[in-house]
């Protein structure tokens, strides 16, 4: 069957992409990427529910974003003749990767259950909003429910102004990447034991996760963290100060405090309310204080010069298009260009993560609903008089 792969890395891993919305598909995202042969299998237009349970129509940049470097079959999952083809694309897969509420892929009869019989290879990976048993286990999960529930919006924002969501679906892409790091993970245990298993996630665990020290501080001194602002919770003076012209942020360690001092003429390095990390945690409000002050009197550029010849971490504070104007960024070279069929060029971001000989690329753009049933059914050793019936039954 022909493919483009993105990279050679994982070429020789045959991926079925069951997945909707933005967790799972970020998931199947990671495996296209580093090149596996990704079929999307979606219902037809005209099955129930057909059309993509997706945010963003196939055209915007949402969902071209998220479906590159994939191949499309269309696939009744609710006939007897599309399970039949489903059980034949399992056969010949090494991954399933589902986001179904977890009594939805049992009705249907595609659970890890059921198709490790058919082949038990396969890694079958699974994610959902709470997870796959539990008293939650029937509530719809989405990302904003799981910033909440994963106590994450308690510890975003500013004081006094109540719970904050984060400006990205953060549940849903931690969950999708922990899900192919257990995909991987499951690919590489297989090596050695010849058998597939079950891989699950939930935004819910992934959110949980994502807390860090956070959780740790809670879980093992009973340190209930709260909302800091721009302020880093425990680093001080870590936080956002305003400039003549804006705002930067500025990040020195500990260790650099004596020449964080130096570099601002500040005369309390060795004041007693800041000469230690925790005494400036007490008397964080006032330093900051101190500190804004003096960053007001001069520009953003003229500060991150004078800091970054002190080797002081800071930064500017962007809005997204001056992100991607950084001349760091252009040099990092993360936007990259894909040619669709439908839209022509278009740019979207590439993988963060560079391998120096089996590199990531954008080798197609995401595809147009069952633009590859054919070639998908040929390879699976369909007729094209097969085909033909199994177009007329709307099985595509």
């Amino acid at each position: 069957m022909s493919f483009q792969p993105a990279s050679t890395a994982l070429q020789r891993f045959t991926v079925l992409d069951l997945t909707r919305v933005r967790s799972g598909p970020t998931c199947v995202r990671q495996l296209a990427d580093w090149g596996a042969n990704v079929i999307k299998i979606e219902m037809p237009e005209a099955g129930e529910g057909g059309n993509p349970a997706d945010f963003a129509a196939r055209h915007d940049p949402d969902f071209q974003n998220l479906h590159r470097n994939k191949r499309s079959i269309t696939l009744n999952l609710k006939s007897p003749r599309g399970i039949e083809v489903m059980k034949r694309l399992v056969e010949r897969a090494d991954v399933l990767v589902e986001n179904y509420r977890p009594d939805v892929k049992t009705r249907l009869g595609i659970d890890y259950d059921a198709l490790k019989t058919v082949n038990p290879r396969l890694v079958y990976t699974s994610i959902s909003g709470f997870g796959q048993d539990g008293p939650y286990v029937d509530r719809p999960g989405v990302d904003q429910i799981a910033q909440g529930l994963g106590g994450l919006m308690s510890i975003t924002g500013e004081p006094g102004r109540g719970p904050m969501r984060v400006g990205i679906p953060i549940a849903d892409l931690t969950a999708g990447l922990f899900a192919a790091i257990g995909t991987l993970t499951a690919l590489l245990e297989r090596e050695r034991s010849g058998v597939g298993q079950w891989v699950h996630t939930s935004l819910l665990e992934a959110q949980i996760f994502m807390l860090d020290f956070q959780a740790a501080r809670w879980l093992m001194n009973q340190d209930l963290p709260a909302q800091v602002g721009n302020d880093h919770p425990t680093g001080v003076p870590t936080g956002r100060f305003k400039t003549k012209d804006g705002y930067i942020n500025i990040a020195p360690t500990p260790a650099m405090w004596k020449r964080f001092c130096t570099a601002m003429k500040l005369d309390i390095f060795d004041h007693p309310d800041f000469a230690t990390p925790l005494a400036r945690r007490e008397n964080r409000a006032r330093i900051n204080e101190i500190i804004e002050a003096i960053t007001v009197a001069r520009t953003s550029a003229d500060w991150i010069d004078v800091l970054n010849e002190a080797g002081i971490p800071c930064g500017p504070i962007y809005s997204i298009d001056q992100t991607f104007a950084d001349p760091q960024v252009r040099h990092l070279g993360i936007a990259r260009t894909v040619t669709s069929a439908a839209l022509g060029p278009i740019t979207i971001n590439g993988q963060p993560v560079t391998l120096s000989r089996t590199g990531s690329s954008l080798a197609v753009a995401a595809p147009e609903m069952g633009e590859h049933s054919d070639q998908i059914l040929a390879w699976l050793g369909y007729s094209p008089a097969d085909i033909a019936t199994l177009r007329a039954e709307k099985t595509l």
